[in-house]
């Protein structure tokens, strides 16, 4: 079992930045495969960079460049940097852990970019 609190979303200009974090626990950490997704208004859950547990990260082509993904396993926390953030970056973006069979997700974190 692991259980997911995301912090960090808030509101922010076009072009600034944000640090989200993901704080896990229930199991062990390092053998999870992380991720964060986000859904904007409207439309369908779409994943935003992943991190694999050897620490190989994918990213969706409207982020590259200016999100990076990270994880600290001594922490159990894996964190999104967001930078040069854009209005259609705006959408609730979740945190996800899946080992095997099991797939778990965080609540949500509004990000709001506007001016």
């Amino acid at each position: 079992q692991v259980q997911l609190v995301e912090s960090g979303g808030g509101l922010v200009q076009p072009g600034g930045s944000l640090r989200l974090s993901c704080a896990a626990s229930g199991s062990i950490f390092s053998r999870y495969v992380m991720g964060w997704y986000r859904q904007a208004p409207g439309k369908e859950r779409e994943m935003t960079a992943t991190i694999s547990t050897g620490g190989t990260t994918n990213y969706a082509d409207s982020v590259k460049g200016r999100f990076t993904v990270s994880r600290d396993d001594a922490k159990r926390t894996v964190y999104l940097q967001m930078n040069d953030l854009k209005p259609e970056d705006t959408a609730v973006y979740y945190c996800q852990s899946s080992h095997w069979l099991q797939i778990y997700w965080g609540q949500g974190t509004q990000v709001t970019v506007s001016s």
